[in-house]
């Protein structure tokens, strides 16, 4: 692993001390003078026709700044992948709280009153409220068919190992949508002049999407439109897509109004308005020799996209290439849909995709291990990947992969044959508590599918400060994760000095490039690599200029870049992104090198159910994973924990209840999620095999830890109970039913 001195450090975060301090500001922190606040009038209705606007009587309306899709001076749309998701409803509403009219005023009690006081009239249609509607047709409220994207990827030959197959295995799972609930609601800050342009601050991942969208939407040249990321208090996806939306109409109304505006949504609001992680349902066929071996499967996945495409097409994407898990299958088939209904879009989440196709992989090979009588973890070690072998997608497993050590550790470290002995005979007992232990083994692609990350042509930077100190510049935002401090390590560490002569750019895109958008488990991994060259090219500079020698000091690499800045100007070096060797997609075909690099994990969970109430509490979870080299442990082991305890809410309390495709819970008292108490001691461990492409090894982390919590906890509760349970979240009263009723013994078909 080499001697670094700075990577593989758990050195303080950058914005560390400012967070703590309370002087971080937040953009509801942030006031500019003559500023207005605006606020959204949205639809009461699922789906219908507009029909007119009315203004309620007791309001000043001439002191309002009111704005409608007429007054939007570009195209009527948030620019992600397809053109379908309006700003602002013209003609027609097609989800429940879909926004219609903006309103600012500088009094923000007066302006609640307001929105209050509009009344739209509609004619209403009739809307598609599950996948299984949306299937049937039974409305069609999308395109021809519902259907936003659909996916074929095949390897082998499918239909002709049922033939070969001595057991034939059978599932259907589920998993419900999910609210981000970062600590932060969505808010930005919009301000206008001719002579400037506009400027939007905003709590936001991608500041280049945002100023994608807004230049097609202002109609403006994409130099006059200016973003910039404010401190942001937690993302998790939600605030890849959104921001375009919420920036959007802050920038509408200070457009109009000649001031400044600023939109940040209560609770309530957000937690109502914003996207969800995608509901799935995930259909399985398996093929089998007795033994265990996995010949070949049929794999059918729909997911619920909602009213509108936003990033479904690459949540899909995703959940497709990941649908086999971490096994190798000499065949199979994987159709996937995402589906039109009615409900508020759902759009980008931690593990994207991946969570809802592993979680039902993880499930139904528990299923097969019951179905043959073989063991949960034997099942699985006779299908790990190995090196050599091709995955889905048909790509050459290159890395130096060891997953049936990963899997031994992670049983060693849970005690999991010998648990798993001792609760299958206490469990036989007469007493009420029942205790479970279960296992997932899982992988997930590091950046962008296929040739996403040839498309972005990514593009990052490093300069230096006149007052010598280096600085990173890169699109990539900092929004709880450890960006900042990962980046200012990759580069002090290639520059050879200290950690605080390092510091981030301001996260403007009027001063960074675009480095490509904060997401897909691709920071540490891509940008940090070009961080990492980008900083090689400054040192190669002050080299060649004589100011610098080799075995020099941070202060003389400070007193060299002041010197080059006075003399030249500025010191700046960059880096274009440049795919691995043999990397190759087809997205035709959807076959090749899906990713440069998987990360791999095996997961245990101890759980006690409570057969009186129903409740189950996690006791233990050991959490196994190779990611690359880990550059800073304090970071990632957080990163860990905070993958497991959402995955834990995901899996046993984050039920989003629905009423005509509205959020009924929009409130933090009755959208449950594990507290301190709720989540048990989190044991992390890592295996470092560094990857060859990435920054000082490293492969993707952050979205990692989501996609193994559910299945290692529903596979522990059906060890505890004997019962079987197909989908998430799996609150008690879903328990009780299935147990107050006696379930048919599910069996394989023998051939």
């Amino acid at each position: 692993m080499g001697q670094e001195k700075i990577v593989g450090k758990p050195v303080l975060r950058k914005e560390g001390v400012a967070k703590v301090c309370g002087m971080a500001q937040y953009i509801d922190d942030l006031t500019l003078p003559g500023m207005l606040y605006g606020a959204t009038v949205r639809s009461s209705i699922a789906r219908g026709r507009i029909l007119g606007i009315e203004f309620g009587e007791g309001i000043p309306w001439d002191e309002f700044v009111i704005v409608t899709a007429t007054d939007i001076p570009g195209e009527n749309e948030i620019a992600l992948i397809n053109h379908d998701w309006p700003c602002l409803a013209a003609e027609f509403v097609n989800h429940p709280e879909e926004p219609i009219l903006l309103l600012a005023h500088p009094d923000r009690h007066l302006l609640a009153k307001a929105v209050a006081a509009v009344r739209v009239r509609y004619e209403e249609w009739p809307a598609v409220f599950s996948i299984e509607e949306s299937e049937r047709r039974d409305a069609v409220v999308w395109g021809e068919d519902n259907v936003f994207k659909t996916f074929l990827m095949e390897k082998g030959d499918v239909d002709a190992v049922w033939s070969q197959a001595d057991r034939i295995v059978e599932g259907e799972y589920a998993t419900g949508a999910q609210e981000h609930l970062y600590i932060e609601n969505n808010g930005a800050i919009a301000a206008y002049s001719a002579d400037e342009g506009l400027t939007v601050w905003g709590s936001l991942q991608c500041p280049f999407y945002v100023h994608k969208s807004l230049v097609k939407m202002t109609g403006l040249p994409e130099e006059k439109v200016r973003i910039v990321q404010v401190e942001t208090g937690g993302a998790f996806g939600g605030k890849e897509d959104y921001p375009s939306m919420i920036g959007g109409h802050a920038a509408l109304l200070a457009m109009k109004s000649g001031m400044p505006v600023k939109v940040v949504y209560d609770r309530a609001e957000d937690m109502a308005a914003t996207t969800k992680r995608h509901p799935s349902r995930v259909r399985h066929r398996t093929a089998l020799t007795r033994d265990g071996k996995l010949l070949g499967a049929e794999i059918e996945i729909a997911l619920d996209g909602g009213a509108y495409s936003t990033l479904s097409s690459t949540v899909l994407s995703r959940a497709t290439i990941h649908a086999g898990g971490p096994y190798y299958w000499p065949n199979i088939r994987v159709r996937s849909k995402a589906f039109a209904t009615n409900y508020p879009p759902h759009g980008a989440f931690r593990g994207f995709g991946a969570p809802q196709s592993l979680f039902a992989i993880e499930r139904h090979m528990d299923h097969i291990a019951e179905a043959l009588g073989i063991a949960p973890d034997e099942l699985r070690r006779r299908n790990l990947l190995k090196p050599g072998q091709t995955t889905t997608t048909g790509q050459v497993i290159q890395e130096d992969i060891d997953l049936d050590h990963l899997m031994g550790r992670a049983l060693a470290e849970s005690d999991y044959h010998a648990k798993r002995e001792r609760f299958a005979r206490e469990n036989a007992g007469a007493g009420m508590k029942k205790k479970g232990i279960g296992l997932a083994a899982f992988l997930h692609g590091s950046g962008f599918t296929g040739s996403g990350e040839r498309y972005l042509n990514s593009l990052a930077a490093m300069d230096v400060t006149a007052e010598g100190k280096a600085r990173v510049l890169v699109s990539s935002t900092e929004f709880g994760q450890g960006t900042n401090t990962i980046l200012c390590q990759i580069a002090a560490e290639t520059l050879g000095i200290d950690y605080d002569a390092v510091e981030m750019g301001p996260p403007d895109t009027n001063v960074v490039p675009n480095s490509g958008p904060t997401v897909a488990s691709r920071t540490s991994m891509v940008v940090g690599k070009l961080v990492h060259s980008a900083a090689v090219g400054l040192k190669k500079t002050l080299m060649a200029s004589g100011l610098l020698r080799e075995g020099y000091s941070t202060g003389e690499f400070v007193t060299a870049a002041r010197t080059y800045v006075a003399q030249h100007g500025t010191l700046r070096s960059e880096s274009r992104y440049e795919a691995p060797p043999g990397v190759h997609w087809d997205d035709q075909q959807y076959r090749g090198e899906a990713y440069a690099a998987y990360a791999w994990a095996v997961y245990v969970a101890e759980v006690t159910v409570d057969l009186a109430t129903f409740a189950v509490v996690v006791d233990d979870f050991v959490a196994v994973q190779e990611v690359g080299r880990v550059l800073n442990p304090v970071l990632a082991i957080g990163q860990i924990e905070g993958g497991v305890a959402q995955g834990i809410g995901w899996a046993l309390y984050e039920k989003v209840v629905w009423d005509g495709g509205r959020m009924q819970n929009n409130q933090m008292t009755n959208y449950i999620i594990p507290t301190s108490q709720d989540i048990p001691p989190i044991r992390v461990f890592f295996e470092e095999r560094p990857f060859g492409h990435g920054a000082y090894g490293a492969k993707g982390i952050g979205e990692l830890p989501m996609d193994g919590p559910a299945p290692a906890i529903l596979n522990a509760i059906a060890h505890a109970t004997g019962k079987q349970f197909d989908s998430v979240p799996l609150l008690p009263e879903d328990m009780f039913r299935t147990m107050a009723v006696r379930e048919p013994e599910r069996e394989a078909v023998a051939l």
